[in-house]
């Protein structure tokens, strides 16, 4: 497998939510309240989410077990959209804390979770990682 132009689109936006996503979280934490600096960071974080969610239909891997060419890790595609589409709909129905336990659990899901799960070794972000970059396998 090589770097094609949607991989690496969905690389970077994920690699970026997986950065912004604290900021929107610690903007709303504490005594002081950052909300400006948390509704930025919120939706530069849904966007990056979408890119990655969507840019992943475009991702087909046939070397390991698939459907298609998609893989049980294409499951967390659906999952995105419900999950995001379930937290703006809290938002607009003023049920904040119902918003925060999605955006939270979408955070740790589909960015530490599934980002953990790219780096195994017959996965094309493990190979590059441990491989060329580290010169481990």
């Amino acid at each position: 497998m090589q770097l094609t132009p949607v991989i690496a689109i969905h690389l970077t936006a994920a690699l970026a939510a997986l950065a912004i996503g604290p900021v929107a979280i610690w903007a709303r934490k504490g005594p002081t309240q950052r909300t400006r600096l948390h509704r930025a960071a919120g939706y530069a974080w849904v966007t990056l989410m979408l890119i990655t969610a969507l840019s992943a239909i475009f991702i087909r891997d046939y070397r390991i077990p698939n459907w298609a060419g998609y893989t049980w890790i294409h499951l967390f595609v659906p999952v995105t959209l419900v999950c995001l589409s379930v937290a703006f709909w809290a938002l607009y129905r003023h049920r904040i804390a119902l918003h925060r336990r999605f955006m939270q659990g979408l955070y740790l899901g589909a960015c530490v979770v599934t980002g953990a799960f790219t780096l195994l070794p017959n996965r094309y972000l493990g190979q590059l990682v441990w491989g060329q970059w580290l010169g481990l396998l």
